[in-house]
């Protein structure tokens, strides 16, 4: 694997990360709703993650990483969506899709 792409794998893993620093071990939907700094932070994490994989994509297609073309996506409805996003939509994506990514990351930085 290239070291360009690794690098990007390593931005992914640090932002998730520190979206999970950034909730504690507490994780509570209506604490996310109500503060608004903690769902910006959340928000700029899912920009960095999705243009990470973004370019990552650009580099190798044949790179395997489930949910690829959604985190995209979601990248792109972050920024030039600010005001549609559901917060309901990204707190589900912390809580079911975020540990997968997690993992598949951290598998392929080990590599």
């Amino acid at each position: 694997m290239e070291i360009e792409i690794k690098k990007y794998m390593f931005d992914i893993k640090e932002s998730i990360d520190s979206i999970e620093d950034y909730l504690g071990e507490t994780r509570n939907f209506n604490i996310y709703l109500e503060n608004k700094m903690l769902r910006r932070a959340i928000e700029r994490e899912f920009e960095i993650i999705g243009e990470a994989m973004n370019r990552i994509d650009k580099l190798d297609k044949n790179i395997e990483i489930s949910g690829k073309i959604q985190i995209i996506s979601m990248r792109n409805r972050v920024i030039h969506g600010y005001d549609k996003i559901d917060n309901e939509i990204i707190w589900g994506t912390i809580v079911r899709h975020l540990p997968k990514l997690k993992d598949e990351i951290f598998n392929m930085l080990a590599e």
